[in-house]
């Protein structure tokens, strides 16, 4: 039988943690979802634990590996896979709240027919049961993700439930040789031109911020990865809601440029007089983030 949402985890050598996402899945009680692992290019033991969980048959898994392409690639990979209605990303560090599947499911119902939704936004809560940031406005019928931290001022990471369809019509995130990280709001930017979201003030995911993960190392990442960083400050500027949007995009892009050593970045900006009143700023950034990281490069 075809399940209604894939429930994705992108994963690099974290065999040692996956099992907790795994033993969250085995105990949804809703079991209409399929998990497709990427698997990133792992060093570790994560094919033999994988497979593993396949013998035992508890839940649908699909196991995928590539060879390593950074997280973006691993949203590239499920997106290229999944097939079912919906999907969500929980992170190899992170997993899902007992209830999260029949919670999405039921709230899915309200929005199935009505085509100028993208899909869900939900919460994220830590591990005592705490919501990350703050919750979604009560009275709030759709939002885009946009208008949900600049508009109504919500703090803190949020969980986007997709519908594959929508997801397909977009390009994938570009993958730069040497680089292992492209911002992946930019497709959440893209989707919000187009689409609406639902809100729904319930826990999907129960996120832990890992010493290795991405969230505890950006300005590393920042400094590692300029062009994907650069890739995606472009893209912010030109899609812009306002000019302080647009100038604090532009200082990024300028720092980002000056870490690729591209000169040409006047030239390959959307917005050229925006990046030239920007540049003393972006310099000042690249200074900081050259401070800050000196010690890993």
């Amino acid at each position: 039988m075809t399940k209604t949402i894939t429930v994705f985890t992108p994963t690099y050598n974290r065999a040692y943690c996956l099992n907790k996402c795994y033993d969250s899945l085995v105990n949804q009680s809703n079991q209409d979802f399929l998990w497709l692992i990427i698997d990133d290019g792992s060093s570790d033991n994560t094919k033999d634990v994988v497979e593993s969980w396949i013998k035992e048959a508890k839940i649908s898994i699909q196991y995928h590996y590539q060879e390593n392409q950074g997280m973006h690639g691993g949203h590239n990979a499920a997106y290229r896979l999944i097939e079912t209605p919906l999907n969500v990303c929980i992170d190899s560090d992170d997993y899902m709240a007992d209830e999260a599947i029949e919670n999405i499911l039921e709230n899915w119902k309200k929005i199935k027919d009505k085509p100028n939704f993208a899909g869900l936004v939900g919460l994220d809560a830590d591990e005592s049961g705490t919501i990350i940031g703050t919750k979604i406005p009560e009275h709030l019928k759709e939002t885009t993700l946009y208008q949900l931290y600049n508009t109504h001022k919500v703090l803190g990471d949020k969980k986007l439930v997709l519908r594959t369809d929508v997801v397909k019509k977009y390009p994938p995130y570009p993958i730069f040789e040497g680089e292992r990280f492209v911002p992946l709001g930019y497709l959440y930017q893209l989707i919000d031109q187009d689409y609406k979201l639902f809100p729904v003030n319930e826990v999907f995911c129960i996120v832990e911020y890992m010493q290795d993960g991405s969230s505890m190392n950006m300005l590393k990442q920042y400094r590692r990865h300029p062009q994907g960083f650069a890739f995606s400050r472009k893209s912010r500027m030109k899609l812009a809601e306002n000019f302080k949007d647009k100038f604090k995009n532009a200082i990024h892009y300028v720092s980002s440029s000056l870490f690729n050593k591209n000169w040409k970045f006047i030239q390959e900006s959307p917005k050229k007089l925006t990046t030239i009143f920007a540049i003393p700023f972006g310099v000042l950034l690249n200074i900081y983030i050259r401070v800050k990281t000196k010690g890993d490069f």
